[in-house]
């Protein structure tokens, strides 16, 4: 039985970034459970989905990774209302802005209502790595420097699943702990917290950062849906209106939590089959 038709669990809206498919960090079988376990009315994609600087850099993609990209147009299929809000990393996507394919719209950013009526900016959060780090370069270099500490992460967690140990974000920890990269998450909090005053906004909603967080910030409800590379995290609203962070590894079938065993590469031409709905029907 298709699992999409009876989900577990369904929310008013739901928002998931940085899934950085086309990596081998991206965390498929957890996304997959997700997007299996899960309906909304509202979906938004906040960034960061497909990962085309790892792409042009060195390819890699496999059939989770498509299937991934077929059951979010699934969703769309289905009768979700689906926001596609690309981020830095699938920036080429912004070609497409102010587009709709079906009950999938393309946007820069959005003002999300909540089922209290309270307005929520949406945005994937890069376009104030400038403000923070005053050069594009440096933000390319910490990239670059994210990208190697995800590939020692890796080989930890390979070590930590020989002694039965569970799944940990060296990042993550990282990023907690290292005074620079504390200092960096709260600047971005601020400029994003003050883009929504400005907006006239109650709340504002982004990724980016790999950093998911629920708390009001100088008045405003500042909500960052996680990753899905370190922390597999989605937010989601409830009908009443009730804001929740799912961390999906508490949550997921238990072979969906375990490390993914490599798969066949597929090539770029056999790549265009899992964006095939898009012309056939109409999404």
């Amino acid at each position: 039985m298709d699992q999409l038709a009876t989900p577990t669990r369904r929310f008013r809206a739901i928002f998931i970034s940085d899934l950085h498919l086309g990596t081998r960090r991206a965390r498929c079988d957890l996304i997959l459970d997700f997007l299996k376990q899960t309906e909304s009315d509202y979906l938004y994609l906040v960034g960061d989905i497909i990962d085309s600087w790892s792409l042009k850099k060195h390819w890699y993609w496999n059939q989770k990774q498509n299937d991934v990209v077929q059951k979010l147009l699934r969703k769309a299929r289905k009768g979700a209302r689906v926001i596609y809000l690309p981020g830095n990393h699938d920036e080429n996507f912004r070609q497409f802005l102010g587009h709709r394919f079906g009950r999938v719209a393309v946007l820069n950013e959005t003002v999300h209502i909540s089922a209290t009526g309270k307005r929520y900016l949406v945005l994937h959060g890069d376009k104030f790595d400038n403000v923070i780090y005053f050069a594009s370069w440096l933000a390319k270099m910490g990239d670059w420097a994210y990208e190697r500490l995800m590939d020692l992460n890796v080989v930890i967690l390979w070590c930590r699943k020989l002694f039965g140990l569970g799944h940990w974000s060296l990042s993550a920890y990282i990023k907690h702990k290292v005074k620079k990269a504390v200092e960096f998450i709260s600047r971005f909090e601020t400029v994003v917290v003050k883009e929504a005053h400005a907006r006239n906004c109650q709340g504002v909603i982004c990724g980016h950062i790999h950093t998911p967080d629920d708390r009001m910030i100088d008045g405003i409800h500042y909500l960052n849906d996680g990753d899905w590379v370190e922390s597999c995290t989605a937010l989601v609203e409830h009908f009443d209106g009730r804001w929740e962070i799912l961390n999906w590894a508490d949550h997921a079938e238990p072979a969906a939590v375990e490390e993914q065993a490599p798969q066949p590469i597929v090539s770029r031409a056999q790549v265009s089959d899992a964006f095939s709905g898009l012309a056939v029907s109409g999404i």
